[in-house]
């Protein structure tokens, strides 16, 4: 803008904040909403166990219902369109035998409408996404112990049953040790090659000079004091033995076993401290380094990172992993298992840890993938936690926290508005979405929301009738928003420029009524 006026102009006028249509074709609570990358089709996942596809081109209508019900699955919960708009990634919640619950993919061709995959995938709040156009990534989940775990990342082609008879379909990507009962969930790609110009008004150089550079960090306080302050990593749950020094993992086990044995360890180790540090030990030596050289150094980099929820504390995912995806590893060719590794490496290593310190409940990124905004409710200050099935009590308060994924720090203070009430045990997602200059959010009381990327301002709240579930900006334009909700209604959204623009192209009845009347009086 060249002037405040034009800024508060832009600002008042060009929200999505007027109500201009209620779709009501889902007959359940409507969990998520997305896009075609064109604007012209977006999709909704609900309870009601269908995914509904539904044409932008003029006014929104209805195009196509699929009922997933034949393939057991219970509801429908999270979808993508791949980078051309010719494939839909579908993810669900999957009923197996003894009504065990699982997820499972399914890839519907948006030629014909036809189901031409489907991958299992475990947990089912992994969720899912593209990788490219036409693979697809899914997870797979091995328990090891008690609250020990392996997680297993798949690359999948989208065409597993016309391909498979000839090429390789899957091929295993990363293989991940989770400890304290944690999983990684909701994963996404974040592409580098997209980035461009800063999009927010922020001083990076500052940013940079101000901020700390360890690669795990520490996002649970608001204090101003304590943020002037070095940060430093949360205290470790589970009591902290004499460091082994460097020996092999065999050695470090059985030195604990003797310790244990002798009485030098104290106090007592409950089971769950014992099976933690035995993993941590088992797993020192096994695990391949991380990749050198995280960051991006130009922007026509090919680089893409894998980003998902995770934690090592308790089940509940309070981390961000970040992984890097090479070039060689874009595609299932190859062997099933991935490239060859030697015995002492047995599992991947993350390139880059972010601790939230609180309960993860939404992920989104801007749309050039540079910020990723983080929806999560806080836990209190110095809480300890010392039995990983018990995650301390969360916030009603939702913080929106932002990263820049070409220096990986945090480069906004945390975004606030929205509350959730549900409590830790049964934490829902809460979708959320970014355009170029507003990101909006769903949640628990009854409204959406959406903010100013530059100004840290909320702009508008978005009333439903219960629960906002996600909301959708148009990717070709950001003053058309969706917003989906338990109310069972998708709730349609233009700015007031949008509104007085269609209203516009209309004829109007009245008008022309009122010209033929005067017409008949001369």
């Amino acid at each position: 803008a060249v002037s405040w006026y034009d800024e508060f102009q832009r600002l008042y006028d060009t929200i999505p904040c007027v109500e201009v249509q209620a779709l009501r074709e889902h007959n359940d609570q409507v969990l998520h909403l997305s896009f075609s990358h064109s604007g012209c089709l977006f999709a909704s996942c609900s309870k009601d166990c269908t995914v509904k596809i539904w044409s932008n081109e003029l006014d929104i209508s209805l195009q196509h219902s699929s009922n997933m019900r034949p393939y057991n699955w219970s509801y429908t919960q999270f979808s993508q369109f791949n980078s051309d708009d010719s494939l839909l990634l579908v993810s669900g919640v999957f009923v197996g035998p003894h009504n065990s619950s699982s997820g499972e993919i399914a890839v519907i061709s948006m030629e014909n409408f036809t189901l031409l995959s489907r991958v299992r995938n475990k947990p089912y709040d992994v969720f899912g996404c593209w990788l490219n156009e036409t693979n697809l990534i899914s997870g797979n989940l091995h328990r090891i112990g008690r609250i020990t775990s392996c997680s297993v990342l798949w690359l999948n082609n989208a065409f597993q049953g016309i391909e498979s008879e000839n090429v390789n379909v899957v091929k295993r990507l990363f293989k991940i040790q989770n400890l304290n009962a944690s999983t990684i969930r909701t994963v996404m790609v974040a592409d580098c090659s997209r980035y461009d110009s800063p999009d927010l008004l922020l001083d990076y150089e500052e940013q940079l000079a101000a901020s700390s550079t360890c690669p795990v960090f520490d996002l649970g306080t608001d204090s101003e004091e304590e943020e002037a302050k070095p940060r430093l990593p949360p205290e470790p749950a589970v009591q902290e033995l004499p460091d082994a020094g460097g020996v092999p993992a065999e050695h470090g086990l059985q030195q604990l076993f003797d310790d244990i044995m002798e009485g030098r360890v104290g106090p007592a180790m409950t089971e769950t401290e014992l099976e933690t540090k035995v993993a941590e030990l088992f797993v020192r030596n096994r695990t391949k380094p991380p990749e050198p050289n995280l960051l991006p150094t130009d922007s026509n980099s090919k680089t893409k990172y894998l980003i998902f929820t995770t934690g090592c504390l308790t089940y509940s995912p309070h981390q961000i992993g970040i992984k890097r995806i090479l070039p060689h590893q874009m595609t299932t060719a190859g062997p099933v298992l991935g490239e060859e590794r030697r015995s002492d490496e047995f599992f991947d290593s993350l390139d880059h840890v972010i601790d939230i310190h609180g309960h993860i409940i939404g992920m989104g990124l801007s749309p050039d993938h540079r910020y990723l905004y983080v929806n999560s409710r806080a836990w209190p200050r110095d809480c300890i936690i010392s039995d990983p099935m018990q995650p301390p009590p969360i916030a009603e308060e939702i913080d929106l926290h932002v990263f820049d994924l070409k220096t990986m720090k945090e480069v906004k203070r945390a975004l606030r508005a929205h509350r959730a009430y549900t409590p830790n045990e049964e934490c829902f997602f809460i979708f959320l979405d970014v355009s170029r200059d507003f990101v909006a959010s769903g949640a628990e009381d009854r409204h959406g929301y959406i903010w100013d990327r530059h100004y840290n301002i909320c702009l508008a709240k978005l009333q439903h009738d219960n629960v906002v579930n996600s909301v959708a900006f148009s990717p070709v334009e950001q003053e058309l928003l969706l917003t989906a909700s338990d109310d069972t209604t998708i709730k349609v959204w233009r700015s007031p420029r949008a509104v007085r623009v269609r209203q516009a192209r209309r004829p109007r009845p009245r008008k022309l009524l009122f010209s033929w009347l005067m017409n008949q009086k001369s």
